[in-house]
């Protein structure tokens, strides 16, 4: 049952990790073996989806769009993140994250997944080096290769969550957490809970301004992250 429990969702990118640069380079292989597309332009990555960004890059290299071209790039970023040998020295967990994540999983009152621009097979690649993936339940999260738009995912990750543990989780029991305007911008289209943290490439005034219930300058006080989490439903 899902009463008096939170469900929180977290975006990966520069909110639980940092893999700066891997993203052009999965791309670059992906494009070359889906399609024999050399990478000449790079799109703007904060906060958006695999399936936007990936549609960006074939509509400007003047490929086709459709939804089978876009599968071959998905299933060669896969491929691509699988073979990545170096991604524990590539990437980083952000300060306080396994903390955060490890006390929250404890509690009885909290479902913790995600609401992440990744296909769901990379947040894993990306989470599991720091032992991240242990304390969230992938099968119920939210994935960019769902939609261009993240409140999409936003709604199916609250579907997903509500299914499986056979009850709602009431919008004001949701808690998004993200790095971006367009994370932020996700939880208030459904009245969810949305925190930010500004480890990103967005600053704590623009996170503010875009409507955030509270802004953090990270997760590294867990005290204040919890609060932050948790406070307004006691």
């Amino acid at each position: 049952m899902t009463a008096h429990r939170t469900l929180v969702l977290w975006d990966v990118d520069l909110t639980l990790v940092d893999f700066t640069g891997t993203g052009r380079d999965w791309y670059g292989v992906a494009l070359a073996k889906a399609h024999g597309i050399e990478l000449r332009h790079m799109p703007s990555f904060p906060g958006r989806t695999e399936l936007a960004i990936t549609r960006e890059l074939l509509r400007v290299h003047g490929h086709d769009t459709g939804d089978d071209h876009v599968a071959k790039v998905f299933a060669e970023l896969i491929a691509a993140a699988n073979a990545d040998v170096t991604l524990a020295e590539r990437g980083r967990a952000l300060p306080g994250v396994e903390t955060l994540l490890a006390e929250l999983a404890n509690r009885d009152d909290v479902v913790q997944s995600l609401v992440t621009g990744n296909l769901v097979e990379l947040a894993e690649c990306k989470l599991s080096p720091f032992g991240l993936d242990k304390h969230i339940d992938f099968g119920i999260g939210g994935y960019g290769s769902l939609s261009e738009h993240r409140h999409d995912l936003v709604a199916d990750a609250i579907a997903r969550a509500e299914r499986k543990h056979g009850g709602p989780f009431p919008v004001d029991r949701v808690v998004v957490v993200g790095d971006t305007p367009r994370d932020v911008a996700g939880a208030l289209h459904h009245g969810a809970v949305a925190i930010a943290v500004a480890t990103g490439r967005s600053s704590a005034r623009e996170l503010a301004d875009s409507g955030a219930h509270a802004v953090l300058p990270d997760l590294a006080d867990l005290d204040l992250a919890l609060d932050a989490l948790l406070a307004t439903r006691a």
